[in-house]
């Protein structure tokens, strides 16, 4: 099993995800402010995505998450 813990776990940049999503960058940044997808940020100021939230988004198993907006 390759379970990864939220330390370990592979960080991906918004050009990144704009490819698996064959997007813009910036509407990867739209989604993280939508709430659609969890950002987090580098000591740089940089967002970064989470691989397996990625993932799960592009294969379309990710439930609503609205409170996250509430935040």
């Amino acid at each position: 099993m390759n379970a990864r813990t939220p330390e370990t776990e592979a960080l991906l940049t918004p050009a990144e995800v704009a490819t698996m999503f064959r997007v813009d960058p910036k509407t990867v940044t739209r989604w993280a402010k939508a709430g659609k997808l969890t950002s987090i940020r580098t000591l740089g100021g940089h967002r970064r995505y989470r691989e397996s939230e990625v993932r799960q988004l592009l294969q379309g198993t990710i439930p609503q998450q609205s409170s996250r907006l509430d935040n």
